[in-house]
């Protein structure tokens, strides 16, 4: 009986771990987007910048999920805080829904008046994104299936991964046709796409 007390903390600490290495990877992440978005004058990168800031804290609503699930029950909370779990992956989503909605307003009033980019600098650094998120997806892929919670964090990383692809592919066809209302148009895509997804 204590083995498996055992083997379950030691796999609690391992998943923890993970979520530390995700939160670090993705922090360092939104800072060099953030600048270099806003040196670039993407919309499209801005927005993912701000979209990635919010799946920092979506790992860590997922990271408090997994500490609360470890406490023990008591008389008030008689199955302990294991709901946390589900709660946490709620508050993924909803903080997903709430960033693709500001990200959808930013990219309409870019419509009406579209700006010039660095194509490359958007090019490069949402190709860094690509490698970032699919990172941090990959480290929560084989725990996805026993835990709401791991699997949330997969899907968010993985949605993230996409989102970045999306604004890669903006930068080319900027880059190649000059088309400057690419940039927003490809945002609202890229919300719509995540919104549906999400809920």
């Amino acid at each position: 009986m204590a083995h498996a007390h055992d083997g379950n903390h030691d796999a609690l600490n391992a998943v923890g771990r993970l979520f530390a290495i995700g939160v670090a990877l993705n922090v360092g992440f939104v800072i060099l987007e953030a600048v270099y978005g806003w040196r670039a004058g993407s919309l499209a990168l801005l927005a993912d910048a701000f979209h990635n800031l919010s799946d920092v804290g979506g790992l860590l609503l997922a990271w408090a999920g997994l500490a609360a699930g470890r406490l023990a029950p008591n008389e008030r909370h008689t199955y302990g805080w294991r709901r946390g779990s589900i709660l946490a992956s709620f508050g993924n989503a909803v903080i997903l829904l709430v960033a693709m909605g500001s990200l959808a307003w930013e990219a309409a009033q870019r419509l009406g008046t579209p700006v010039a980019i660095d194509g490359w600098t958007v090019v490069v650094v949402a190709a860094i994104g690509v490698v970032v998120n699919a990172t941090t997806a990959a480290l929560f892929f084989r725990g996805r299936k026993g835990d709401l919670n791991i699997r949330a964090a997969f899907l968010h990383m993985a949605a993230d991964a996409l989102v970045s692809l999306g604004v890669v592919a903006a930068g080319v066809l900027y880059l190649w046709l000059a088309w400057m209302w690419i940039d927003p148009t490809v945002s609202l895509v890229i919300a719509a796409v995540i919104v549906v997804g999400t809920w």
